[in-house]
């Protein structure tokens, strides 16, 4: 971006404006190209400073140069310019995110975990291009979150978030904010009319420590990692809050572009590191520095290896490498599938690992009446979070891995995301240790508890334990169940300790007058749950049955109970043996069902819902087992990018298919998305089942 003659006339160029400052007179320079100065000056010192990390200036200094150039402008509106350092600062809050699509989809990578797997992959790139050695291109795979830029005519016109691939949230007013991010970059000089690049917003580790240590010093809980931290800012409504947050950005990919008429692709544009090169270059902060260039994967895996080592020298969270072949000409040679692109591929580090202090257990009561063990330890910082929780699961576990408080255990994040206990380290015992005792009665309603037959979790069988009642109010009022919207899970706790509410019906007999007394409850906040809790009370049938929390019953089965019958009631007349004749479901789901609608104070529960206007019919009874996809059953895996779980299965639905909710001779049609497991690989042993992808779907449905 800048040669080293400019950068020594901008430093020359920014002592005489500050010479200019201090005597308060222009000297011999007009106003277009004092500002012209200025602008350069400041635009310089970001990069330097946000970029580069190598400022020029004192904080003072730039200070004084950022005020002169805010007097000039609010003197002389007309000669404002969009890209001005000063007009990164936003006026006002974003009243909302509209969903704009993305050039060019933004596709998932493969992974990969071993040598072995990388390989396999270049293996196949080197069968499918024809050749005996592929050139490769490796950089870090930043743990943040992705966006998208556009910039026409070396402006920067939209930032959006990835979403789910095909669209995501326009956020270019907080995209502006982050100064790592040029608001024009001179694309014009290589031809680009338009182009579109990829890239991720991080926060480093040193100003997520500094914010945290802030935000606790004001007596507000620390974020959990920059990795969400970093996400969250995106989406926030403040683009000052935004600005304060420290945000970061690398940009890494370019994902299409236009050319001017008449102009000749610039060489750059040939091979993707030659595309980093040409971001740095104009000001981006790309991994141009980090990234590597070799021929073979025995090179590709020896660079793997070194970055892996060298992660914690980082300034910012990585979790794994990401290899692409360099050549652009030969990634569109070999293409991509509807999931992922054949020419890259994410290689991602081991597990984090790390040892603590084993303090204490506590048992938690689940809304089903489980008792989970959850382990308490000495806080422990691994892969970016802090970890003092981690879930035991039952009894069984702690008696397997030998646990004992007081024990210095190996803990470690799966996949960089959830931490488990390893193991416990049995030669560094002294002697204080103790066996963890499992509880004979629940730790909240004091009844006895029982382990089912051949299960092993502990149960609370009291269905008016408190903690029950509360978890089955927070499960009711989800999302995938009646999505009651501002409701959530603090309001149900908060709702319950204050009396106002003690079981699901009394969700709808909510006193909204003593809730409007309480502290965070506006008028418009508390129409907003007024509204949301009346509009739950139309919602279809099976948004009911899945809410009312039976063991076992997911939403699919929710779906099959619900158009076996006009009315919820229905099923408490229904036997065990005609439940077990409905599709996909099993002798422990059907017991479990018919228990459910068999207990007195279950029943007495509906009746109460349904005099309070809640909808207990099925509506779609009536089409049901009509349309071109009748006697069709369909089945979903893995992550969908145009459509949402709920919205798929609701098409085919409608078109008169069925949902199953797993892989058997019984069903017609997989339809597998990103990071398919078990369920394909089940599906490919039977020869009756078609898989489709996503698209193949969309056109069956079209």
């Amino acid at each position: 971006m800048y040669t080293k003659d400019i950068e020594i006339t901008l430093s020359q160029m920014a002592k005489q404006l500050l010479d200019h400052q201090q005597k308060d007179q222009l000297l011999h320079a007009s106003i277009d190209e004092t500002l012209e100065g200025l602008r350069r000056v400041i635009s310089y010192n970001d990069w330097r400073y946000y970029v580069q990390s190598d400022p020029v200036l004192s904080d003072y200094e730039y200070d004084q140069l950022f005020a002169w150039l805010k007097k000039l402008e609010t003197l002389h509106p007309d000669l404002v310019s969009a890209d001005s350092p000063t007009q990164r600062v936003a006026k006002g809050l974003t009243k909302e995110f509209p969903t704009v699509q993305h050039l060019v989809p933004m596709l998932s990578l493969e992974n990969s975990y071993n040598a072995d797997d990388l390989i396999d992959w270049d293996r196949k790139a080197r069968e499918a291009a024809g050749l005996s050695e592929i050139e490769y291109c490796i950089e870090p795979k930043f743990d943040g979150a992705s966006i998208s830029l556009i910039y026409e005519n070396d402006m920067l016109t939209r930032g959006a978030t990835r979403g789910d691939g095909i669209s995501g949230d326009d956020i270019t007013t907080n995209i502006r904010q982050i100064r790592s991010i040029p608001l024009s970059a001179r694309f014009s000089q290589y031809g680009i009319q338009q182009i579109e690049i990829r890239g991720e917003v991080l926060i480093n580790k040193t100003t997520f420590k500094a914010f945290n240590e802030k935000r606790m010093a004001e007596n507000q809980p620390p974020l959990a990692n920059p990795r969400n931290a970093a996400s969250g800012s995106l989406r926030m409504v403040d683009p000052a809050e935004v600005a304060k947050r420290g945000l970061e950005a690398f940009l890494y990919h370019m994902s299409y572009h236009t050319m001017e008429p008449g102009k000749d692709e610039p060489a750059q544009l040939q091979t993707h590191s030659g595309t980093l090169d040409l971001l740095s270059t104009l000001g981006f902060r790309s991994p141009a520095r980090e990234k590597k260039v070799v021929k073979g994967v025995q090179a590709v895996i020896d660079y793997c290896l070194w970055f892996e080592n060298e992660r914690d020298n980082l300034p910012y969270e990585i979790d794994g490498m990401v290899i692409k072949v360099n050549d652009y000409a030969l990634q569109d040679k070999l293409g991509m599938t509807t999931h992922h692109p054949r020419w890259a591929i994410a290689y991602k580090f081991k597990a984090r690992q790390s040892t603590s202090k084993l303090r204490a257990v506590e048992f938690q009561v689940g809304r089903t009446g489980s008792i989970t063990p959850v382990a308490k330890i000495d806080p422990v910082h691994i892969g970016g979070v802090t970890v003092s929780s981690i879930s035991l699961f039952n009894e069984e576990v702690i008696r397997e891995k030998d646990l004992k408080l007081g024990d210095t255990v190996l803990v470690e994040r799966a996949g960089d995301v959830i931490p488990y206990i390893v193991k416990s380290n049995a030669d560094l015992r002294d002697g204080t240790e103790t066996d963890i005792v499992f509880p004979t009665h629940c730790p909240v309603c004091h009844d006895k508890l029982f382990k089912p037959e051949g299960e092993s979790v502990w149960r609370c069988i009291n269905i008016n334990c408190e903690a029950q009642v509360v978890e089955r109010i927070i499960h009711f009022v989800s999302k995938d169940a009646m999505d009651i919207r501002s409701f959530g899970e603090s309001n149900v706790r908060k709702f319950y300790a204050l009396g106002l509410l003690k079981d699901i019906p009394g969700i709808y007999e909510l006193d909204f007058d003593k809730i409007g007394q309480l502290e965070g409850f506006g008028k418009k906040s508390l129409t907003n749950l007024q509204t949301a809790i009346e509009q739950s009370k139309a919602q279809p049938l099976h948004r009911l049955i899945f809410g009312l929390g039976i063991r076992y019953v997911g939403e699919t089965t929710a779906k099959t109970l619900a158009n076996a019958v006009s009315n919820i009631m229905d099923l408490a007349q229904f036997t065990e043996e005609q439940i077990l004749s409905l599709e996909d479901i099993g002798p422990k789901v059907a017991g479990s069902i018919k228990q459910f609608f068999s207990n007195a104070d279950n029943i007495h529960m509906l009746e109460k819902l349904a005099t309070l206007g809640v909808n207990m019919t099925n509506t779609k009874s009536a089409a049901a087992g009509t349309g071109e996809l009748s006697g069709q059953t369909f089945l979903f895996t893995g992550t969908l990018h145009k459509l949402k779980r709920s919205d798929a299965e609701e098409m085919v639905e409608a078109h008169g298919g069925k949902i199953l909710s797993g892989v058997s001779s019984k069903l017609n049609y997989l339809i597998v998305g990103d990071d398919a497991g078990s369920k394909l690989e089940k599906a490919k042993k039977i020869n009756t089942i078609r898989i489709l992808s996503e698209d193949e779907f969309l056109a069956m449905i079209q």
